[in-house]
């Protein structure tokens, strides 16, 4: 029988700037503080559903996420070298099969392990994020295309369908700690609850859109997920039809329903270009 019950959490939203400015975080000083980023936030409180035995409610064209179940053979997590080497080919494959795409790219993957207490955020120190957002913009997924891709590919490639998703699994035990919360799309109002938002980088800047409050957000996720199970979030896709889900706003969040003594979380998430031949 399918389980169907929720659990109260606090999420954060971002506030804009009062000014009016575009906001921008800059990755190497603490945004936290009012020198690394020009906007605030917001703390509301969501009730949030377990989809456990409900994961055929979900699907990447209609929320813009979709649950599965499959072991990888890779499991060590400890390398990036070996990580692009293990685990990105057998990813692709995988990928490839779920959504029948012709050709599927990784630009690049972060590990994410919970550290209570410690402030060093660099990239071997990334932790979960507790803010709900969206990884790219429409102007920075085409230009992650470019950029990632071969000159002489890039432009045929963007006559047809492309995405961008992420693969997101726990690593070495369930994530019972700090899961992830997914955004159902049909709940989004798209022209007034995201802002898109610079990332500055010391070389380049990238863009991501930040996700203001809304009441009518419905927030899902899969409690306990295993490192057999991952979730697939959708961050673009170029069919715009006004039928398809477009993207998903996602946000790490403390389950206080969580067992008592559970590990601290651990999760990968493996970012794509997704093109196909339609």
């Amino acid at each position: 029988m399918a389980i169907s019950n929720t659990t109260t959490a606090e999420l954060v939203y971002f506030v804009p700037p009062a000014d009016g400015s575009k906001p921008y975080s800059d990755i190497m000083k603490d945004i936290r503080t009012d020198e690394g980023k020009n906007w605030t936030q917001s703390i509301r409180q969501f009730e949030i559903e377990n989809l456990r035995g409900k994961e055929d409610s979900v699907s990447l064209d209609t929320t813009g996420f979709g649950f599965f179940r499959h072991p990888q053979k890779y499991t060590a997590f400890t390398d990036d070298a070996e990580i692009e080497r293990e685990y990105y080919p057998e990813s692709i494959e995988l990928v490839k099969k779920l959504t029948g795409a012709s050709r599927v790219v990784p630009f690049d993957h972060t590990v994410r392990r919970r550290r209570p207490g410690e402030l060093d955020d660099s990239p071997q120190k990334r932790q979960p994020v507790p803010l709900a957002h969206v990884d790219q913009t429409n102007e920075s997924s085409v230009a992650r295309v470019h950029r990632h891709l071969p000159a002489s590919d890039a432009p045929e490639l963007l006559k047809h369908r492309f995405q961008i998703i992420n693969l997101w699994r726990p690593i070495n035990h369930a994530a019972w700690d700090w899961p992830l919360a997914l955004c159902d799309y049909q709940s989004i109002d798209v022209e007034n609850d995201l802002v898109p938002s610079t990332l500055k980088y010391p070389d380049r800047e990238g863009e991501t859109l930040s996700v203001k409050y809304n009441p009518n957000h419905k927030w899902k996720y899969l409690k306990g997920m295993e490192p057999d199970e991952f979730v697939l979030i959708k961050c673009f896709d170029s069919r715009q039809d006004g039928k398809t889900a477009i993207l998903t706003p996602h946000t790490a969040f403390d389950d206080h329903s969580k067992p008592e003594g559970a590990p601290l979380r651990e999760s990968i998430e493996l970012r794509l270009l997704v093109f196909y031949d339609d």
